[in-house]
């Protein structure tokens, strides 16, 4: 039996998701990969809970971080460069012009030895060139299935099943609550208000909705696929946003006449972001809090891929899948 030794870096939505599936996986993991994954440190912003004999994840998903055995006001950084993990789990929500903290989290984890998996997106919209070679330079890897498209396995899916493949383009829905907004537009004949009140009563949009009905969100991940699968240098400068606020019942009736819905796609190839008139029967015409991603191949000729883009629960899917993998492939 392997014992991978994990530190987690925010124990939010995410991270609590994360460690509700493992601890469901353990004797899955141990049977199918003979794996024993221990979390042995989990910071938050005011402290963390370090146990190097693993952490009890039923007591901490019960009771107050701060209320755990091995509570003390170490920091993140601190428990970064003093914990000896394998693994660390950057978790954190995000700040889209710095990419901190979650920039700061991951080049201290690396510096410390350890591989990265995230789910926060801001860090590699800002600064993916950076975090590749610092990876590169302490012979570490970094991955991020999870930062685009929820359980979607998109990036694994290009590194593994279609590396012999160019990639021509990548374009799609990649914001689930845009498309609940438009999709309830479109089914009940109701206006940008209402749907937008029913995603956030629903918990698919925050209370300021501006990141993802402003197209930014989708924007961001447009960013990371650019550089991640086509090779690109590219910022969220360089990327063309326009949101869905101006989309109105009567736009929606117009483009229902001529056989079309009205979706928020993502064009990796075009570095744009923009609603458009997606036919009825095409592969990008879903409902709901889905995200759809085509890719267009050489070889393989177009592929869509559909499913959660969101989550705690399906983030953690593909969370553990990049643990699995480094943990066999890599440890």
């Amino acid at each position: 039996m392997k014992d991978v030794r994990i530190a987690m870096v925010g124990f939010g939505t995410i991270g609590r998701g994360f460690a509700g599936v493992l601890l469901e996986k353990r004797a899955f993991l141990a049977r199918r990969h003979g794996l024993r994954l221990k979390v042995v440190a989990i910071a938050e912003y005011d402290g963390s809970v370090i146990d190097e004999r693993g952490i009890d994840l039923n007591r901490v998903l019960k009771a107050p971080l701060d209320h755990c055995r091995g509570w003390s006001e170490l920091r993140s950084q601190d428990v970064l460069r003093s914990v000896g993990a394998d693994i660390a789990l950057e978790l954190t929500p995000g700040n889209i012009k710095t990419g901190e903290p979650g920039l700061s989290h991951i080049l201290s984890a690396l510096d410390a030895g350890m591989h990265v998996v995230t789910s926060n997106k801001s860090p590699l919209a800002v600064a993916y060139q950076r975090i590749m070679r610092r990876a590169a330079l302490r012979g570490r890897e970094v991955r991020f299935e999870a930062t685009v498209g929820g359980a979607i396995p998109l990036i694994n899916l290009y590194q593994k099943t279609l590396q012999i493949n160019e990639i021509r383009n990548i374009y799609g829905i990649l914001n689930g609550t845009t498309n609940f907004i438009l999709s309830k537009m479109e089914e009940e004949s109701v206006d940008f208000s209402i749907a937008l009140r029913e995603a956030q009563e629903l918990g698919y949009a925050e209370t300021d909705c501006s990141y993802d009905v402003d197209g930014i969100d989708t924007a961001v991940k447009v960013v990371i696929l650019s550089n991640a699968i086509m090779g690109r240098n590219v910022s969220l400068r360089d990327v063309n946003v326009t949101g869905i606020r101006e989309i109105n019942s009567e736009t929606i009736e117009l483009a229902k006449k001529h056989g079309s819905a009205i979706r928020l796609v993502g064009d990796v190839g075009r570095l744009e972001v923009s609603p458009r008139l997606i036919p009825m029967q095409h592969p990008l015409n879903i409902a709901g809090a889905l995200n759809a991603v085509m890719l267009e191949t050489d070889v393989a000729g177009s592929i869509t891929i559909t499913g959660a883009g969101a989550g705690p629960r399906e983030t953690a899917s593909s969370i553990l899948s990049d643990v699995i993998d480094l943990s066999v492939g890599s440890l």
